[in-house]
């Protein structure tokens, strides 16, 4: 095939999975087939989806994203829930099944390396497994690597087709549109965050594209994303607006579609007739701004729309696309605004009495008093930690963390998920027996010890349980405890709050400068620079890899035996959402 022929069809297999993929985080492709209820025995089929990308895009020259690598990577999500890292997964069918890859179109253009460990046929494998597991991360998992022949052509076609069958199980047909020398759009990188840049202030995003493909792109769609503490104040007649993952701050996002017409050439360059306004709310610290163009026209974008309510915008105004000269251009382009702000973490603990033998309750407290919430999006939301230390005389009965090791039961590590939003307060609860009376015994509370810049309030980042206390004790970084006197099963003072609530709420608040991008660098989703998040490396909220943003300061976390806690951020998940 060639282009004229299989224009319409491409754009159809693009919208199907790939331009969610290229534009923002693509979940898995393909849905389970309903059971049948006449299945052999009485039994409806236990369904299974075959995942992978639905389209691979092959330069003509011989251009990679990431060379070396496989294009394709097919996996399979069996019916269930997986279970949690501490559970053993439970099979669902121990019966054995086989998976076909057939890439057999693409044998005139393409050398097809087939997965390992498969019985192969010319190009077609057959890969013969045993066990099921519900879920996609127990299940195996296939590569295909595709590389051009010298006889290959902008426009030679095919597909690659995956398959399935096993006693009682139904799988979706998987395939993945292959295509050489098609258009081939990367993103003009964004620049950096402006001097003097503060929340409140208004972001410009100079967005663009340049055509890198053999062939032009007859018509394009713009997607650019913030999360929570971003949002979007103009509304062109041609883009439509809409919020996604609603119930989940982490994946959450104002989204905007912007359609173009027209003809885009290869070997150009074009970028939006005006800056994109990105407005930043007074709480937002390090959230997430990425755009993507995708080659797909005007008329083929309801698949795009999928899972959200998008509203068309009315503002009278069209934002349109121009030829562009110059600029840096990649595969990726996204940036977390703003880098200047601060949070206030406060820790505190209660004073409680009691008699020996008595069991007392105190309510540990964190809480963010902002005004920057913390939103852990680049990490996943991973959890703060601290410590907490049992007053001498006093047993554990019962906590919601857990012994820093089994040889020191008298600390105590607690976890915190995040986000953690600039007005949230969470409660631990302790009960502990008083199993000898030690006259004003102090247990502290801590974080970390060390320099964070983006900590608004060190001077609280401490807390204490003072147990049978006179009142003379001085208990650094805390209020007063709330002096109470506990008796058996009674509670002391403190935060004895929950968390706040993790609705989608808060979109970009009014005010602030307006202020334009940089021209040059800066801090992107694939730029190095930045100061840590945490002051440096090994620091509370530190980078663990080569940038270290904000939005990562979730953490993950890691606690040297006997010694201090560590958080560490910036983990980059495959497939997290821009």
């Amino acid at each position: 095939m060639r282009p004229s022929s299989l224009r319409a069809a491409w754009a159809r297999a693009a919208v199907a999975g790939a331009v969610v993929a290229g534009l923002a985080a693509a979940g898995p492709a393909g849905g389970a087939h309903a059971a049948d209820d006449g299945a052999a025995g009485g039994r409806a089929p236990l369904p299974v989806t075959i995942t992978g990308p639905d389209k691979v895009d092959l330069a003509l020259d011989g251009a990679e994203g990431e060379p070396g690598e496989p294009q394709i990577r097919l996996g399979l999500t069996g019916p269930g829930e997986e279970p949690d890292g501490d559970t053993d997964p439970q099979p669902v069918s121990d019966d054995g099944y086989d998976v076909t890859v057939d890439a057999t179109a693409l044998g005139s253009f393409a050398k097809v390396t087939l997965p390992e460990w498969c019985e192969a046929d010319g190009l077609v494998a057959t890969c013969h497994e045993s066990t099921l597991y519900p879920g996609s991360s127990y299940n195996p998992s296939w590569k295909v690597r595709l590389d051009l022949k010298g006889t290959a052509e902008a426009g030679d076609y095919g597909k690659v087709k995956v398959t399935g069958r096993g006693e009682g199980l139904e799988f979706s047909e998987h395939t993945v549109d292959v295509l050489v020398g098609g258009p081939e759009l990367l993103k003009k990188k964004l620049p950096a965050e402006p001097a003097g840049f503060r929340p409140g202030d208004t972001y410009r995003a100079p967005l663009g594209f340049r055509n890198v493909g053999s062939t032009p792109a007859h018509g394009v769609v713009l997607r650019f994303t913030g999360s929570r503490g971003l949002s979007f104040p103009d509304a062109y007649d041609n883009c439509s607006y809409a919020e996604e993952n609603k119930d989940n701050l982490i994946r959450y996002r104002h989204v905007a579609l912007c359609t173009f017409e027209g003809e885009f050439l290869p070997g150009t360059a074009y970028e939006v007739s005006e800056p994109v306004a990105v407005r930043t709310a007074g709480f937002a610290l390090g959230d997430i701004f990425a755009y993507g163009f995708d080659a797909v026209g005007a008329g083929e974008t309801d698949a795009l729309r999928a899972g959200a309510d998008y509203r068309e915008g009315d503002s009278g105004r069209t934002l349109s696309l121009k030829p562009a000269e110059g600029g840096e251009y990649s595969k990726y382009a996204e940036i977390d605004l703003p880098q200047q702000n601060s949070y206030d973490l406060d820790l505190t603990g209660a004073r409680v009495s009691g008699e020996q033998g008595e069991t007392v309750t105190v309510d540990v407290g964190l809480s963010n008093h902002g005004p920057a919430w913390i939103g852990s999006l680049r990490a996943g939301g991973e959890p703060i930690g601290f410590t907490v230390r049992i007053p001498e005389g006093a047993g554990v009965v019962d906590s919601p963390c857990r012994p820093v090791n089994a040889g020191t039961p008298d600390e105590y590590r607690c976890f915190a998920d995040t986000p953690l939003l600039e007005d949230d307060e969470r409660s631990f609860p302790f009960r502990l027996r008083i199993d000898e009376v030690v006259e004003g015994a102090m247990g502290e509370i801590a974080l970390p010890e060390y320099d964070d810049p983006w900590e608004g309030d060190p001077s609280n980042d401490t807390g204490w349980i003072v147990l049978n206390g006179t009142g003379d004790e001085e208990t650094p970084g805390d209020d007063d405890g709330g002096g109470g006197t506990g008796g058996p099963d009674s509670t002391g003072g403190g935060t004895g709050t929950t968390g706040g609530a993790q609705g989608a709420g808060g979109t970009g608040s009014a005010g602030g400068s307006d202020t334009t991008g940089g021209a040059t660098g800066g801090t992107t989703g694939e730029t190095s620079g930045g100061p840590s998040p945490r002051g440096g490396e090994g620091g509370l909220l530190a980078s663990t890899g080569s940038t270290a943003l904000l939005a990562s300061t979730g953490a993950a976390l890691a606690l040297a035996a006997g010694g201090a806690l560590f958080l560490v951020a910036r983990r980059r998940r495959a497939g997290d959402p821009a």
